[in-house]
């Protein structure tokens, strides 16, 4: 299964571990991580259900 659709909620630390995980994926904004425009969600999905789950404040959200 893909995922559809990936966002950051608020409240990001910006502490760059999504970035450290998946940097296909998220990259670091002007003071919060983003999910990088275009980026491929099918092929990079373990990343980044592990950024998800890894992400000490549970603001990386997804949908399957």
């Amino acid at each position: 299964m893909t995922l559809k659709k990936v966002w950051i909620e608020e409240g990001c630390t910006a502490c760059e571990l999504c970035v450290d995980i998946s940097p296909q994926v998220f990259e670091m904004g002007d003071d919060t991580a983003v999910v990088k425009e275009g980026a491929n969600l099918s092929i990079y999905k373990d990343d980044i259900k592990e950024a998800a789950a890894s992400c000490p404040v549970e603001v990386i959200q997804y949908e399957e």
